[in-house]
């Protein structure tokens, strides 16, 4: 219940949210009247929702017959028309420009341009795509737009209307406009439409003629229900969803609502249905009837009668006095139905069938639908009665090459890649999707939280405070949940985003909750506060830490579930410290998950002047302002080419666990976390591993584990023969054992490894006396070190190792220098870390060397000695050791000392070089096959891997640090003769090499602007800083991540390599003799 100080808690901050509004600037006033005259345009009008518009309803096209209507192809049936493809176009850009006759039949139009429809126009040169996050693109006045600039597209189109849809009633449907449209047929004006992201529909029966219609649609960029469309996106525009016509009979089944009621054992199910009846022909409906029939995926009927009702009935239904109407008008018991869940997405197609009084079928329409029941319970979110989590992202809908109008082909490639990476929920952010996506969530298994298409975010919670928007807030939600209310795989409502909140906010939960009472509602305002909304069924948090999100979980008063409906910006390089986000959801009952945000990099493609694709963000179209490149917060790139967090999720959310009991004793305990599923649908096999190579491997029998239960399992591995030195990894892999509709047999999806603990003997030591000697020379400016095909040089200068002559073959094109730097990556320009951690950017460069030396120990060991003081604190010193070997190895020994107080942490503590392009093949025994860093490597695992250098970078769109390789044991960089150069972490590195320069890498602003060298840098680094993403514009690296200022040192051995020398792996694992 309301409390009264809830309720003055909703209406008196309201004059404060407005006065504050307008002295911080975000509401330019203008000297408008208060009140709407009669010249204010439509599109200015927040009380003009729509003109003549047909209510909403659930998407569904009339078949002649139940054999057709089975099929749920609206292009089978005969009274569907589709009106996509070249429609003639005219662009301006403002009102006062636009041709106005234009809609009249006469009016030439041969000479105008054409452009596809569906589409958004700015994708096909007119006007600019706009990226915007919170500002408005156009000074904010609500309800009023810019006359000067707010552009104005004119479509026109014939279409021929056949016989076989003479006297039916005739409807024309737009699945999403964007902003706002006026349509007219055949001269005459039909209506007006406004949101964006629902459809609008007229009946245009009255207005066609024989033979060949004229259809005219004007379409406004910005329109006062822009104020409710301020999301984080691209601000495009047009005629970008469906179009098309469908033809009903005069006696009609308009919409209906289906319902199914799991038994308190979730086991059998009742259907309710409540169908309505539009009689357009007037006539008496006695005799008539509905029938209702269910069938299964085999196209068996599921119902042994089919469900009846009288038409009369249904039109003339009375409704009572007091309480509710009662929902069902058809309902039927099915004995134990297949369950839909988004693991088990089993759906029928139900079927209504129209009947005369002489039994004619007049009309049947159909939807697949799904026996799934939600509730909240004990704090959690039960779906079938079970406890389950979302492991979820955000998604737009964006194309690079079509901006909104997305392809179904694309449609289809991201659930398939969500599904491949364990992903089963989105949250349609921040509004209703196309109607196919629902379709194909229902068909592959995915859960969605639908939102509606509200969000006001550069005003904040203003408009939900205005009555004035009442009606525009709830119309949003209404036409959300009629249209896809049947849908199973919509699990919560939400109502919108980033709007603050208000009474307009309650009165859309107050009729969801009335008619849809199936399905809890979602809104982002509700932040577990004791003012929270009252309305909102679950506590909902954007990028909340770790230790509030554990607050909320054990709060003793506020029991609602929580869930994350944004976390983990994973704005480029980012997506660290996933793992510990789901340690805690997995360690709370009331935790139900997240949605990452966000799925893809909204990147467009562009050409450069010289032709070179790259993809595009804020600013690129010279849209001013912008919001640069924060549109680009992907879990994949804008043609869905996974960026590397991917695999991290992939990993962090997979459900499959393994649990090692007693390693040596081959015992392992599974976790089944799937909530429906039993684990027999997986093939499970092991491998082991010895230094990256295949020893020996196996499958296991099926493993039948039921969905949330522990079994016990043994791998049957043989001791291997141990060498000395070596490490030995096994891995554990599920895959699916068939085909899906979403991956093939053999699709990994889960993995876990292991270190076998085995007394390993030490690695072998080189004897000195099996080295050949060195030749130490000295100048004033170098030193040199020659020995058995090698010769090395030092410069007393730098203190550093300049060149590595190996074979004849240069090694080494840059010395090898410190660096304490890392180019910066999103989160880092979003936390500051440039300006808070500037001092260490040229503190390798800038360092000042105090003195090098060299001693030659023993014939075959010379060390060499440089000492350096850095610019960062008081006197804080770098130190580096290197010990040349008669073989040719290396040893390096970094040694930093910061002296001074409240010195910044490091962004990095490494060394860096660069070797000739030659060198170009990358391998390593580390964590792989993608880049990993300190935060971001749970999804990798150990082994050995190897690859081009162009290949084990990451483009992301923005250039930034990238192509980390953590863990590392050795990587070699070699040349087309197997000739190159080792590196050997004591005990790991961290390594990375690129085809460019750092400076390229943080002067380019796009992918395409960085050169190729005819360099590779390579770093060899003790460790960076995570690289965080609890946010991207504040949040800093977790601290158990970063490198506070204190003294560090590592170790790592350079050895040059040639194939004579042998196996890389062998080489690796020698050791080397101290000599002091």
């Amino acid at each position: 219940m309301l409390s009264r100080r809830h309720l003055f808690s909703l209406v008196l901050p309201l004059p404060t949210v407005v006065i504050s509004l307008i002295l911080t600037g975000c509401i330019h006033l203008q000297s408008r009247a208060a009140k709407a005259d009669l010249r204010t345009p439509d599109w200015e009008n927040p009380e003009v929702i729509g003109i003549n518009k047909e209510p909403g309803h659930c998407t569904v096209i009339p078949y002649p017959d139940t054999r057709l209507a089975l099929k749920a192809d609206r292009t089978a049936s005969p009274f569907y028309k589709s009106l996509n493809g070249n429609w003639k176009f005219h662009w301006v850009r403002k009102p006062a420009d636009r041709p106005i006759n234009f809609y009249k039949p006469k009016y030439k139009v041969s000479n105008w341009k054409e452009i596809p429809v569906p589409s958004n126009w700015q994708m096909h040169g007119y006007g600019i795509p706009i990226y915007l996050n919170i500002q408005y693109p156009f000074p904010p006045n609500p309800p009023y737009i810019p006359h000067t600039y707010n552009p104005v597209g004119s479509y026109r189109r014939g279409f021929t209307i056949g016989d076989e849809w003479k006297d039916r009633q005739i409807f024309l449907h737009f699945d999403g406009v964007k902003s706002a449209f006026y349509v007219w047929v055949n001269g005459r004006k039909v209506g007006y439409s406004q949101d964006s992201m629902t459809p609008a529909e007229f009946n245009i029966t009255k207005y066609l003629k024989a033979g060949e219609n004229t259809l005219a649609v004007e379409v406004y960029r910005w329109s006062d229900g822009s104020y409710l469309e301020d999301q984080d996106m691209w601000r495009l525009s047009g005629i970008y969803r469906n179009v098309y016509l469908f033809a009903t009979p005069q006696v009609h089944i308009r919409d209906f609502f289906v319902r199914t009621d799991l038994d308190d054992r979730y086991t059998d199910a009742t259907l309710m249905v409540r169908p309505r009846i539009a009689n357009y022909s007037g006539g008496n409906l006695n005799g008539w009837i509905i029938e209702a029939q269910l069938y299964d995926q085999e196209k068996g009927a599921v119902l042994p009668k089919a469900l009846v009702r009288d038409v009369p009935s249904i039109i003339g239904e009375g409704y009572p006095q007091r309480g509710n109407v009662k929902f069902a008008l058809l309902e039927g018991k099915i004995k134990n139905p297949h369950k839909w869940t988004a693991e088990t997405p089993y759906f029928y197609t139900f079927v209504l069938t129209l009947k005369n009084n002489n039994g004619r079928v007049i009309e049947s329409e159909s939807c697949r639908i799904g026996f799934r029941e939600v509730e909240i319970k004990d704090g959690q979110l039960l779906v079938n009665g079970k406890s389950v989590k979302l492991f979820g992202v955000n998604r737009h809908e964006h194309d690079p090459d079509h901006g909104r109008a997305v392809p179904v082909s694309r449609m289809i490639q991201d659930i398939k890649i969500l599904k491949q990476h364990n992903i089963n929920a989105v949250r349609t952010s921040h509004y209703p999707d196309d109607p196919t996506w629902y379709d194909l969530c229902d068909k592959y298994g995915i859960y969605l939280i639908d939102e509606a298409n509200l969000e006001s975010h550069g005003l904040k919670g203003y408009l939900s405070n205005v009555a004035a928007w009442h009606n525009a807030f709830v119309e949003r939600a209404i036409r959300m949940v009629e249209r896809d209310k049947n849908h199973p795989s919509i699990i919560s409502w939400s109502l919108g985003n980033e709007t603050g909140c208000g009474p307009n906010h309650a009165a859309m939960a107050a009729w969801i909750k009335d008619y849809d009472p199936t399905r809890p509602i979602h809104y982002e305002g509700a932040f577990g506060q004791p003012k929270d909304p009252y309305y909102v069924d679950v506590i909902s948090r954007m990028y909340a830490r770790i230790p509030e999100i554990i607050r909320i979980a054990t709060d003793p008063v506020d029991v609602r579930p929580m869930v994350l409906c944004e976390y983990a910006h994973a704005m480029g390089n980012s997506v660290g410290n996933l793992k510990e986000y789901w340690d805690a959801i997995r360690s709370h009952k009331r935790l139900i998950g997240g949605f990452i945000w966000d799925w893809a990099d909204q990147g467009l493609r562009k050409k450069s002047p010289d032709g070179k694709e790259f993809w595009a963000y804020g600013g690129d179209f010279g849209d001013k302002p912008n919001d640069g490149n924060f549109c680009c917060n992907g879990l994949v790139q804008p043609d869905r080419k996974p960026n590397p967090s991917l695999y991290e999720v992939k990993k962090v959310y997979q459900r499959i666990h393994v649990v090692p009991v007693d390693i040596m004793a081959r015992k392992f305990r599974v976790q089944n976390e799937y909530d429906f599923l039993n684990l027999d649908f997986t093939d499970i096999s092991w491998e082991l591993s010895a230094d990256g190579h295949i020893i020996q491997n196996g499958t296991l029998p099926k493993l039948s584990l039921a969905p949330e239960a522990e079994g016990d399992m043994q791998i049957q591995f043989k001791k291997p023969r141990l060498q000395p030195g070596c490490e030995y990894w096994l891995k554990i892999t599920f895959t699916l054992s068939a085909d899906t509709s979403w991956a093939k047999r053999g699709h990994i999806v889960a993995w876990d490894q292991f270190q076998i603990p085995l007394d390993v003997p030490p690695a072998p030591i080189v004897e000195l006396n099996t080295m050949p000697k060195l030749t130490l020379k000295q100048t004033s400016q170098k030193i040199t070190v020659t020995g058995r095909g090698f010769e090395l040089t030092f410069g007393k200068d730098s203190g550093a190792l300049e060149t590595f002559l190996f074979r004849k073959k240069q090694l080494v094109s840059l010395p090898l220098v410190p660096n304490f730097w890392r180019v910066p990556i999103d989160n880092d320009n979003g936390n500051g870390m440039p300006r808070r951690l500037g001092a260490w950017r040229k503190a390798g460069p800038n360092r000042t060397v105090k003195a090098v030396n060299a001693e030659q120990l023993k014939p075959q060991v010379v060390r060499i000695t440089a000492e350096a003081t850095i610019p960062v604190g008081a006197n804080s010193t770098y130190k580096t050791v290197y010990i040349v070997y008669g073989n040719g190895d290396i040893v390096v020994d970094a040694i930093l000392t910061p002296v001074g107080n409240n010195l910044p942490d490091l962004p990095r503590f490494g060394m860096q070089m660069a070797i000739p392009a030659q060198f170009n093949t990358l391998t390593w025994f580390g964590r792989g096959p993608h880049e990993t860093y300190w935060d971001r490597k749970t999804g990798a695992a150990i082994g050995l891997y190897s690859g081009p250098v162009n290949e084990h970078i990451h483009s992301y769109v923005r250039p930034q640090e990238n192509g980390n390789k953590s863990d590392v044991r050795w990587m070699a960089l070699t040349d087309r003769d197997g000739v190159g150069l080792i590196a050997v972490g004591m005990p790991t590195i961290d390594v990375s090499a690129w085809p460019f320069t750092m400076g390229d890498l943080e002067k380019a602003r796009h992918v395409h602007e960085l050169p190729q060298r005819d360099t590779i840098t390579v770093n060899l680094d003790y460790k960076q800083m995570g690289v965080g993403g609890d946010d991207s514009w504040g949040a800093r690296t977790h601290p158990e991540y970063t490198l506070p200022a204190k003294p560090y040192r590592y170790s790592f051995r350079l050895t040059p390599y040639e194939p004579r020398l042998g196996d890389i792996s062998s080489l690796t694992r020698r050791s080397l003799p101290e000599v002091h």
